[in-house]
């Protein structure tokens, strides 16, 4: 069974992407468990983090749900300023699956797909 995707050209090498996922998961993880303030959510906002850790470490994951879990971490801790720089780059990882997506879509319209209609 093949639990990582392999999106890179070299077998057996980690998507970056991935790995960004996980550090910046990782990072937001320890500042929230230092974070010395009663955070109403903070288990709400724990589960989710894992729960992007686990697709990070699964493969190429569903973009929609990397949304929808880091929409739901953001409201949990979104208000302490102490956390938002972790938080932004557990967001920066996120986008980055995006722009992937979309660059990847665009190679594959072909080059006259952007300006198609336009003709002259």
């Amino acid at each position: 069974m093949v639990v990582e995707q392999e999106l890179t050209d070299r077998p057996g090498e980690r998507d970056p992407r991935a790995a960004e996922l996980s550090a910046a998961v990782d990072r937001l993880r320890r500042a929230l468990a230092t974070h010395p303030a009663r955070l109403p959510d903070r288990d709400a906002a724990e589960d989710e983090l894992a729960a992007l850790d686990a697709m990070a470490g699964a493969g190429e994951p569903e973009l929609s749900r990397l949304r929808r879990s880091l929409l739901l971490v953001a409201g949990a801790v979104g208000s302490v300023s102490a956390l938002a720089p972790a938080l932004g780059a557990v967001r920066a990882a996120v986008e980055r699956f995006d722009v992937e997506r979309r660059d990847e879509e665009r190679h594959d319209q072909g080059p006259g797909a952007a300006g198609a209609g336009s003709g002259g």
